[in-house]
């Protein structure tokens, strides 16, 4: 499969049933032990989960750094043309190592400080002891966590999507059964949850280093030059993407504390059901942008706009497909998608409906927007990417979630993702349509200088 000369279709919607693939079962690995922990111990353990959630989006945030960072100058630099392969697999290398720092520094922080950092994202006294036990297993193997992330990255971009795909498949299919077998069978309860999602990563890891033991494989560990300007430019190009997930957590922790003054325990464990959703939406959203991008870097090097503007539209419509999805499935059943997650009370059940129809609105649009954070990151334009993610998961969601209860009333709290999606939604179509209309500039001066080339010839 080549990106360069192959149909667009058939490359982007080959990859995106990778990435989706991929990404879906890396959002099941949270949203099973929400569900078996709710199962088991009630609203107080979703409601725990969900003050976990932060600490993924630490994790998974460094992850994304160092493998979308470095995933992108990689397929940029192939993009080129021959000769260029030992260059790109120093970005590679790089990346790994920038990898391993990056899981030592999540290894400090859970070991280290996890009760402070668990009480900031919300936790009691009754919630904490629940979380810190989910964390007993995983803080064994944060490492993999990361790892995983960035050599599924390249193993994509060296054209062997299926394997990322079935790597993280079997850890996550492990991880259900898993789930079950050590919280019910064993009676481990939520330390079981978490101690099933750790053994998951570790066999993710474990299949993937079969891909480089293919003939095929053209990833290599070299010694690069000027290692820490590469890592700069990793972090840098891969920053916009981090931000994404790191935001995610912003955004938790805000709306936890916010929940807790306003509204109560009861609405924080619906949120825990919430932010669960939103990130199978998330991941969705991530799976297109991961599908576009190894299109959009290696064909923006060698300078194939035409392949980058089709690859834009298919993902649009994919986005759009999925937003429309997850808004329609949570506004038609809330009821359902509580009972998945938890055994519920009847006062959760009676502020479910209204909360999670509310705030499902921001789905319609959330894919679009995340995807347009790696659609401009994969055309080098960090900086927009950048501008998105930031307006995006800090300060137009931010502003939301402190100043709508305040002024309209605490109900107004599940306003704040919809009315932000829309701003940003706003804001990138009108970079996007700015972009197109510098291209056909662009591509028209090109032809006149070409013609006034040839009749000075003549």
């Amino acid at each position: 499969m080549n990106v360069l000369t192959d149909r667009v279709k058939t490359v982007y919607f080959k990859y995106l049933a990778s990435a989706f693939g991929s990404t879906l079962i890396t959002s099941i690995y949270g949203i099973v032990d929400m569900a078996m922990v709710g199962q088991y111990q009630g609203p107080d353990g979703s409601a725990a989960m969900g003050v976990f959630a932060p600490i993924w989006n630490i994790i998974y945030s460094f992850a994304l750094l160092a493998g979308i960072g470095g995933a992108v100058l990689f397929s940029n630099i192939r993009g080129r043309g021959e000769g260029n392969e030992r260059k790109s697999n120093e970005y590679f290398t790089a990346s790994i190592l920038f990898g391993v720092l990056l899981s030592a520094i999540a290894t400090a922080l859970v070991w280290l400080w996890n009760e402070p950092l668990l009480i900031f994202f919300g936790a009691d006294e009754v919630l904490l002891p629940l979380a810190q036990s989910y964390l007993t297993a995983i803080k064994f193997t944060v490492p993999f966590f990361v790892l995983n992330q960035v050599l599924s990255s390249f193993i994509c971009n060296d054209g062997n999507p299926a394997l990322a795909t079935a790597s993280v498949l079997f850890g996550g299919i492990f991880n259900m059964f898993g789930d079950w077998f050590f919280v019910f069978a064993l009676d481990m309860g939520i330390r079981g949850a978490g101690l099933a999602t750790a053994i998951g990563a570790v066999l993710s890891f474990l299949l993937m280093l079969v891909h480089f033991f293919r003939r095929k494989n053209t990833l290599r560990i070299v010694k690069p030059t000027r290692l820490v300007r590469k890592l700069a430019r990793i972090a840098v190009t891969g920053f916009p993407t981090c931000i994404t997930d790191i935001a995610m957590g912003v955004m938790t922790v805000l709306f936890n504390r916010q929940i807790v003054r306003y509204l109560g325990t009861d609405a924080l464990a619906v949120y825990a059901v919430v932010v669960n959703i939103s990130t199978f939406v998330q991941c969705c959203a991530y799976s297109v942008g991961q599908a576009s991008q190894p299109l959009i870097s290696m064909n923006f090097g060698a300078g194939r706009y035409d392949r980058i503007r089709e690859c834009l539209r298919y993902a649009t419509y994919t986005a759009i497909g999925f937003g429309v999805f997850w808004t329609a499935l949570s506004s038609v059943a809330p009821e359902v998608v509580v009972g998945v997650f938890m055994n519920p009370t009847q006062a959760v059940l009676e502020i479910a409906p209204a909360i999670i129809r509310t705030y499902s609105l921001s789905f319609l649009i959330l894919p679009f927007n995340v995807f347009s954070t790696y659609y401009f990151q994969a055309r080098m334009k960090r900086g927009t990417s950048f501008a998105i993610s930031i307006a995006r998961g800090c300060i137009v969601s931010g502003a939301c979630i402190l100043l709508l209860p305040t002024l309209l009333g605490a109900d107004a709290l599940w306003l704040s993702m919809p009315i932000t999606e829309t701003v940003i939604l706003a804001g990138v179509i009108c970079l996007i349509l700015i972009e197109g209309k510098s291209e056909s500039r662009e591509k028209r001066d090109r032809v006149l200088v070409a013609e006034s080339g040839a009749e000075n010839n003549e």
